[in-house]
């Protein structure tokens, strides 16, 4: 038996290969489907199932291009009503993949189609879950995703996953082996660990969720508790998942078009497509096509992409490092994004040398401002971290304007006086700036190296919230 984790970090992701006597299965596969094809290949396995635990929203899965390719069926759990063929499994269904079993437990909460794999070892034993968001390392699922497919409450779904985890999770054996599908920042969970795999008696005792002692009411309470909005491509992505998208090798192929200077201005112009720059954050600040939107590739680059470009349908031009322009394609195409027009042929270079203007994004060091700081008696600071950052630690009398949200506060920010973004490392707040600059706000500069900077150049900080800032 083989199971194989193949983890990404961009997406937090987690799909699996498992393997039997000839046989495999993919659990929850990505949109690009050639390294599961390869990893059976170099086996000698034959691909039959394909498993999914629910419709996801944080990422489109490869399971009909898999299924197109392999023949396997594709495996949802009760409820679920695709608009493809797929196998509709029935709860404890058993599915024998070469020696072991599959049993498919119906495990509904985080949507109401969501199930639990049960993996048993050739001798018949429970070795391991895969729990889909059901469960995670440290949290569960959140509840308030599927409320409208579900004509649900949170609190009714967040009751159902109660009674999920307890039925049919926390009865196994603690020596299971917990395969989740994310960790550590995806927002499908609020708490998760930075660790990926883990017993399921470990999570007995550190997962806040699994209380032995944990009444109903308090498990609402707590799942519930802090929830922020969803990012608004999550129902989009669930829309392509249960109906269908298009391959993407059509998808890269109309992405990879090199486009010369003129041919991409003029893209620009007749398509109403976003400029989508995704270099390092200082080469964008040193110079970059005008109203360009910066969203680093060595960042959290997808979930950035959907929370701030939210509509998938949005046409995408690229400026990209040399050689990164299929990865990049790939990357948006994970979570929806498939309309591509082309990249920069030659990059920012080409477009100087072309001459077409350029613009950049001012920037000092968290030396300069504490310069500015105690010379001045007032300097507008803007901090785009997310609000439980702030709330811990933050520069006195500094502005809260989250960068998930920040198209809700364009009112906040000066019209003339100039003003100071920063994040935690330097990322963020130069997506920030990129989004600021490109709705006309020029009078801004990016403090490099953000928070972490800041605090070692003794800027003053506090961990008290005035709520005046909070808005």
């Amino acid at each position: 038996m083989k199971i194989e984790q193949i983890y990404t970090g961009c997406l937090a992701q987690g799909a699996y290969y498992i393997e039997s006597a000839g046989e495999a299965a993919i659990i929850d596969p990505l949109r690009e489907i050639d390294p599961y094809l390869k990893t059976a290949k170099e086996s000698g396995a034959k691909i039959k199932y394909i498993f999914e635990t629910h419709f996801h929203a944080d990422f489109v899965s490869g399971h009909l291009t898999l299924s197109k390719e392999t023949g396997a069926p594709i495996v949802y759990g009760p409820t679920a009503e695709p608009s493809f063929e797929a196998i509709i499994a029935k709860d404890q269904q058993e599915f024998k993949l070469g020696k072991i079993t599959i049993v498919a437990l119906h495990t509904p909460g985080h949507t109401m189609e969501s199930t639990t794999y049960l993996l048993r070892d050739e001798n018949g034993k429970d070795h391991a879950i895969f729990s889909g968001d059901t469960l995670f390392l440290g949290d569960v699922g959140r509840p308030d995703l599927a409320q409208k497919a579900a004509h649900m409450t949170q609190e009714e779904l967040a009751g159902t996953l109660f009674d999920s985890l307890r039925n049919k999770i926390m009865p196994l054996a603690d020596d299971v082996i917990v395969y989740p599908a994310h960790g550590a920042g995806s927002a499908c969970g609020k708490n998760m660990m930075k660790e990926t795999v883990d017993t399921l008696g470990n999570q007995k005792k550190m997962n806040y969720a699994l209380r032995a002692d944990m009444t109903r009411d308090e498990f609402i309470d707590e799942v519930t508790e802090g929830l922020l909005p969803p990012p608004q491509y999550f129902p989009l992505n669930v829309k392509m998942n249960k109906e269908g998208y298009e391959d993407i090798d059509k998808v890269l192929e109309r992405g990879t078009q090199a486009l010369a200077p003129d041919a991409f201005e003029a893209a620009a112009n007749e398509t109403g497509a976003v400029v989508l720059d995704v270099r390092h954050q200082d080469d964008f600040a040193k110079g970059h096509v005008p109203r360009s939107i910066f969203i680093g590739l060595d960042g959290s680059f997808a979930p950035w992409v959907g929370a701030l470009v939210a509509d998938v349908k949005q046409p995408i031009l690229l400026v990209t490092p040399e050689g990164r322009e299929e990865e990049t394609i790939t990357r948006l195409s994970r979570v929806g994004f498939d309309h591509t027009l082309g990249f920069l042929k030659g990059g920012i270079e080409a477009w100087k040398a072309a001459g077409k203007e350029t613009d950049t994004v001012d920037s000092i060091n968290a030396e300069e401002l504490k310069e500015l700081i105690e010379e001045k008696e007032e300097v507008p600071v803007y901090d785009v971290r997310k609000e439980s950052e702030y709330q811990a630690e933050h520069v006195e009398n500094a502005n809260l304007t989250p960068l998930d949200y920040i198209n809700d506060h364009l009112s906040e920010f000066p019209e003339k006086e100039t003003f100071y973004v920063h994040c935690a490392g330097g990322y963020r707040s130069m997506i920030a700036s990129s989004i600021l600059k490109s709705r006309g706000i020029h009078n801004l500069v990016d403090v490099a190296g953000g928070f972490a900077d800041i605090k070692k150049a003794g800027i003053p900080v506090t961990d008290y919230v005035c709520p005046t800032t909070l808005k």
